[in-house]
């Protein structure tokens, strides 16, 4: 239910089309390439954060199974 009421608050087509008019108009159009620009660096930036993170929970979980491993084998 949540999920729906939600649903009722997010722009629709025509309500896009008055948002980029009222951001065109707050930054102008030199503006809006450099917004984009930081905005696809601070995307990038988290992308490669969550990867990393990833990284490392493999590494501590391969890390953890490899010492089982050799248990298992001794026995």
């Amino acid at each position: 239910m949540v999920n729906h009421l939600l649903l009722g608050f997010l722009p629709s087509g025509s309500e896009f089309i008055i948002l980029a008019l009222l951001i065109l108009l707050l930054f102008g159009g030199k503006k809006i390439p450099e917004l984009m620009k930081g905005l696809g660096k601070g995307v990038k930036s988290f992308k490669e954060g969550v990867n990393e993170a990833k990284d490392e929970i493999n590494k501590a979980k391969d890390e953890v199974e490899k010492p089982a491993e050799t248990n298992e084998k001794k026995e």
